[in-house]
């Protein structure tokens, strides 16, 4: 129940491809991308991932069609509107490139996990407002995977089963 999470890759295929490297290492089961792909080139290096992709579109992906057209026809994953909610392994998952509705969703109690993008700082956090049917929610921003901002390139993990969440620098 382990999953890769990325964002922000901004058309670095070198940092996708060292991503990727990462996430077959650790054995992930899902990777989702919380947006901003940039071109559908991108989906070459993710080819090599050994796991299906989720992904949302970000504020600065243009050509949707052409991107989900690559990334579905490549046998990369599947790239859904913004935000996407779906189950994987009995959780609820809800991914968006959208802060700004972050806390609402971690807030509601809905989900396990709330991940998203935009900001290209790692956020790893756990909300615990709890509710019938969760304690807590994790709330995740795993950084920029393309390095261009922060002059850091970072992915995340969380491990479901132990219940534990992580930043990985590349």
């Amino acid at each position: 129940m382990k999953v890769g999470i990325i964002s922000d890759t901004h058309d670095n295929l070198d940092a996708i491809g060292e991503a990727v490297v990462i996430f077959n290492d650790e054995g992930i089961e899902l990777l989702i991308h919380a947006g901003d792909f940039i071109s559908p080139f991108t989906s070459q290096p993710f080819k090599k991932l050994k796991a299906p992709l989720v992904g949302v579109f970000g504020n600065n992906d243009g050509d949707k069609l052409l991107l989900k057209k690559f990334y579905k026809s490549d046998g990369v994953g599947e790239l859904y509107e913004d935000p996407y909610e779906f189950d994987f392994a009995d959780k609820k998952i809800i991914v968006t490139h959208k802060p700004q509705i972050v806390e609402p969703l971690a807030a509601s109690g809905r989900y396990d996990a709330v991940i998203f993008g935009h900001t290209h700082n790692v956020v790893i956090e756990q909300y615990s407002g709890r509710t019938e049917d969760r304690e807590k929610t994790w709330v995740i921003n795993p950084g920029e995977c393309c390095g261009y901002l922060t002059g850091r390139k970072t992915v995340a993990l969380l491990d479901f089963a132990i219940d534990a969440a992580k930043p990985v620098t590349l």
